[in-house]
């Protein structure tokens, strides 16, 4: 218990730094910040999916908190919040780079996540986003942020507050990660690689669920088995673009709108389990 103990704390600390200027940029823009700030935020959409969708490629699970704390506060759309969702890949890319043999393979998993996390932020951008005045938005989005920010102690500076909702959501993601560690090392990996049923059509409806899993073990245990050819191309694509690590947590702590934060999981599990299928289709013609 005292190993996961010490291993759930060091990744947990991994992700401070980020937390922290998400929550600076947020305090800024609220307390801070000038028009033309909110007017580049505001007006960057068509731009955001692609950015998004790169910072997900990125091998560090931060960017999904940011992205949540940021979709809280109404500064990015939904569309680009999925964006990083999907292209989220945690730690699957440093360790599929340890085996040489599946570098095409890495490669492959990667460029159809960063074509699947713009093409998808764009179509859900495009349903679920009203055209709204640019008056409107802004009042949209400090309107939410005032709603993060109504315990904290504002009056006293913008990082004496960003500090305060740091360390808030770091004490959260510490208690659901320890949690989630001891329940995975309890159940050990033959169980969940009975779990995924090796060899079935339905494996990216498992490992879509498994990737739901906000910790960074789903991407490890996705990869592992992975690389032990228990899982195919098509149910890694799946768990790796509903595994954006600790970001579902995050979105779960500061967007108080819970049918809202069910409606974004379920989307992205719906997502990576009809891109899943459609990977095996394609892998299956060729």
């Amino acid at each position: 218990m005292i190993d996961i103990f010490i291993e759930t704390l060091i990744d947990a600390l991994k992700v401070l730094p980020l937390l922290f200027l998400s929550y600076l940029l947020i305090e800024f823009i609220e307390h801070k910040s000038s028009q033309k700030v909110e007017k580049v935020l505001s007006t960057s959409g068509k731009y955001s999916k692609i950015a998004g969708s790169i910072l997900g490629i990125i091998p560090q699970c931060g960017f999904s908190a940011v992205a949540a704390n940021l979709f809280s506060s109404r500064v990015i759309t939904i569309g680009t919040l999925i964006s990083v969702f999907l292209a989220t890949s945690d730690e699957a890319i440093p360790i599929l780079l340890t085996y040489p043999e599946k570098s095409k393979d890495l490669l492959i998993i990667l460029i159809i996540k960063f074509v699947i996390a713009i093409v998808f932020g764009t179509i859900i951008d495009i349903i679920f986003n009203k055209k709204v005045s640019p008056e409107e938005k802004s009042k949209d989005m400090h309107k939410h942020m005032d709603e993060m920010c109504k315990d904290c102690d504002c009056e006293h500076g913008i990082f004496k507050s960003s500090l305060h909702h740091t360390l808030n959501i770091f004490l959260f993601l510490f208690v659901i990660s320890f949690v989630i560690n001891m329940i995975m090392n309890y159940i050990g990996m033959e169980t969940f690689k009975k779990v995924v049923l090796s060899g079935s059509i339905f494996q990216p409806f498992i490992t879509s669920i498994i990737g739901l899993i906000p910790n960074c073990f789903s991407s490890i245990l996705l990869s592992k088995l992975y690389i032990d050819g228990t899982i195919n191309l098509g149910a890694i694509i799946s768990g790796l673009s509903t595994g954006a690590g600790i970001g579902s947590i995050v979105l779960l702590k500061t967007n108080k709108d819970m049918k809202e934060n069910m409606k974004i999981l379920g989307l992205v599990y719906v997502i990576g389990v009809f891109c899943g299928i459609l990977v095996n289709l394609i892998m299956g013609m060729i």
